[in-house]
């Protein structure tokens, strides 16, 4: 059987300009399609949501729109814990609690069902990339504010070069692959 660092290593390839010009986009469609891969990689972030003993620790996973929702929904399944979708504004039907924050172009908004978590709901975050922290530093005012105990974040892919993880310096953050 292929490494983890085998899969990811195969599974994420470079697109380079794109959306825009000196832009290089990491794509995980391949690592998606992959069966053996996407399974691997869906067990190593679950991980972040067990103890030392291996058995899970969290209630709720939470998917950050839009790529997290494909990593998140079947590591919630692999620990046995509810999914809760945190979307972009606009795109949740109940009644909501948001979070603003800055991007480098601009300032975006993300959601969650004001009843997504009972009160001291343990609560993994699954996110494709960490980039500039941003989103996920959202995510976790988000959850908190609904009265659940954030455990960690895990994501797929963390950009070096950016700030985020630095930025979550108080935050427990697990990533597979750091580029």
């Amino acid at each position: 059987m292929r490494s983890l660092e085998e899969v990811l290593a195969e599974g994420i390839r470079d697109i380079p300009d794109y959306p825009q010009p000196g832009v290089l986009f990491k794509d995980i469609t391949p690592l998606l399609a992959d069966h053996t891969g996407f399974t691997q990689v869906v067990e190593a972030l679950a991980a972040s949501g067990k103890d030392d003993d291996g058995n899970p620790v969290v209630d709720k996973v939470v998917g950050i729109e839009a790529r997290g929702f494909i990593l998140a929904a079947p590591v919630a399944l692999a620990l046995g814990a509810g999914f809760v979708p945190v979307r972009k504004q606009g795109k949740l039907p109940a009644a909501t609690f948001a979070e603003s924050y800055a991007l480098e172009y601009g300032e975006a908004t993300i959601e969650v069902h004001q009843d997504a978590f009972t009160p001291g709901d343990r609560v993994l975050v699954i996110d494709d990339v960490l980039a500039t922290g941003g989103t996920v530093e959202a995510c976790l005012r988000l959850i908190r504010r609904c009265g659940a105990e954030v455990l960690g974040t895990a994501v797929l892919l963390e950009l070096s070069f950016l700030p985020g993880r630095k930025r979550l310096a108080d935050e427990r953050v697990d990533a597979l692959v750091t580029v």
